[in-house]
């Protein structure tokens, strides 16, 4: 059973920062598996839809929503099945429920889902 957990939230003043980590476990998950995955952080508000935050690919390109770019940066660690995403110069406009995803062609697994909470 394929698992994709979340950590690194929590509650932080504007203009702070987290790293939010999405750490993949299960049998079907080698390192190999692992890195064919992209895998995309997404968050969702209160009353507000689900948006894509950033998505980094199996070759390591990534791409960010315009509301994050040269704030937050997304990275990879196939070894330890992990994906990051470092968050800096925090607004409350970021708080959020975050969720990261791992796709494949053919799978598609989802984390739990962290909050975030941009306050001071």
């Amino acid at each position: 059973q394929v698992q994709l957990v979340e950590s690194g939230g929590g509650l932080v003043q504007p203009g702070g920062s987290l790293r939010l980590s999405c750490t993949a476990s299960g049998f079907t998950f080698s390192t190999y598996t692992f890195s064919t995955y992209a895998v995309t952080w997404y968050r969702q508000a209160p009353g507000k839809e689900r948006e894509l935050v950033a998505r980094i690919t199996s070759a390591g390109t990534t791409n960010y929503a315009d509301s994050v770019k040269g704030r937050f940066t997304i990275s990879r660690d196939n070894v330890k099945r992990s994906v990051y995403l470092q968050m800096n110069s925090l607004k409350p406009e970021d708080t959020a429920v975050y969720f990261c995803n791992a796709q494949s062609y053919s799978n598609s697994y989802w984390g739990q889902g962290i909050q975030v909470t941009v306050s001071s």
